[in-house]
């Protein structure tokens, strides 16, 4: 299987990849009883910027309409308009499980956040996403997190596993983490076999080959034009990931954090139709790892956050550019959710960061800290480690 230069670069690629999106394991199957062996941690990296104000909609601001007129779906209640959180906030309606969730109070939307590191670069926002700091390390925040897990140091073989043939940089470090490729995960994708298909079809020789091949391997005719299709369903690696992942962790001798990504935020022109997809898988694979999970998802948080937000205002080209403040989704059994937390900046002239992005007013590791202590019972001691720039302070209220 080709790794993309930034799958193999940056990590959570050769855990094990599906396309677009991969999915690496770690820290302990539960070893005793009791909470802190039985929660579990999924992160989810949404790789390439995601743009907040397009996922959870400021629609009551003022500014909002100055800056982004073209780029605002309708209020909630209206035709194909936002779902509603709380009269001032509004969830893209691709996020209809999510919302579900909210409406459960499992669902916790963080708004205004970012890492301190300020770059509009993916592959270096990437990188001090996942170390863990403002600069490149060799280590993640992750497994630095898992070496202070309880219990982890009572298994000197180790108590991670990391899926495929590497391990990411999200859980490089000094955790011992195993790794283990399944027999035949790792495999051209779809979409490279469709392309073959179409780059052969006017050969007389090779075309009817390859399209009678194909149609052998389950594909169906339109597929073979339209997209990667088995079975008359469009097929999507984020979410057979995320089955995986609930599936695993559900067991009581599974792993207890997972690490997954999706891409394809980059949202730099059409931004009202390129977002609609991620943001559907995003949500089918949350709402599946909940499925799957079962009685686990009560012990469950998950994070999904990206390397930095969007531009406030819409670019020419009816999307957004490389920004700062973002937002982070809060999902799972054990998140105190229905509300959006965070300390919303305004968008009027003068209350954004640089005259363009929304202004971050809270630190993204604070985020991650108050998860790691009070849902995964990191010693609080252990912080300063964690996140080697200084130990970030706790955002409570977080869990339930």
């Amino acid at each position: 299987m080709m790794l993309r230069r930034r799958s193999a670069l940056l990590g959570l690629a050769a855990s094990w990849s599906l396309g677009r999106s991969s999915l690496a394991f770690a820290a302990p199957s539960a070893i005793s009883s009791g909470q802190a062996q039985d929660a579990r941690l999924v992160v989810i990296l949404l790789r390439g910027a995601l743009d907040g104000m397009a996922a959870v909609t400021p629609y009551a601001d003022p500014g909002l309409a100055a800056l982004r007129k073209a780029l605002v779906l309708p209020e909630p209640g209206q035709d194909q308009g936002l779902l509603d959180l709380g009269g001032t906030f509004g969830l893209h309606p691709a996020l209809a499980g999510l919302h579900d969730l909210y409406g459960a109070g499992q669902m916790l939307p963080v708004h205004a956040v970012a890492a301190p590191y300020r770059t509009r670069s993916h592959f270096d926002a990437q990188d001090y996403l996942e170390s863990g700091a403002d600069h490149r390390l060799s280590s993640g925040w992750l497994n630095r997190a898992v070496s202070f897990l309880p219990g982890q140091r009572q298994h000197p073989e180790g108590l991670g596993l990391s899926l495929g043939l590497d391990v990411p940089l999200l859980l490089r470090g000094p955790a011992r983490i195993g790794s283990y490729a399944p027999a035949g995960s790792q495999h051209p994708t779809d979409e490279l076999y469709r392309q073959i298909a179409k780059l052969n079809e006017h050969d007389r020789l090779t075309g009817p080959a390859f399209h009678n091949g194909l149609l052998a391997r389950g594909f169906a005719d339109n597929a073979l034009a339209q997209g990667a299709m088995r079975d008359g369903r469009k097929e999507d690696g984020f979410t057979r990931l995320a089955s995986a992942a609930g599936l695993m962790m559900s067991r009581d001798d599974g792993p207890r954090v997972a690490a997954l990504e999706i891409g394809e935020w980059d949202t730099h022109a059409g931004q009202i139709g390129a977002l609609k997809a991620p943001l559907a898988r995003l949500d089918q694979g949350i709402t599946t790892l909940r499925n799957n999970l079962g009685a686990s998802w009560s012990r469950t948080v998950v994070l999904a956050m990206t390397e930095f937000g969007r531009t406030a205002r819409m670019n020419g080209t009816g999307g957004t550019d490389h920004g700062t403040g973002a937002v982070a989704f809060l999902a799972g059994g054990a998140v105190r959710g229905g509300r959006v937390a965070g300390t919303w900046p305004g968008l009027r002239p003068g209350q954004l960061f640089e005259n363009r992005d929304l202004a971050p007013t809270t630190d993204l590791r604070s985020v991650i800290a108050g998860i790691l202590c009070a849902h995964m019972h990191l010693p609080r001691t252990a912080l300063a480690q964690v996140f080697p720039d200084g130990t970030p302070d706790l955002m409570t209220g977080l869990v339930a």
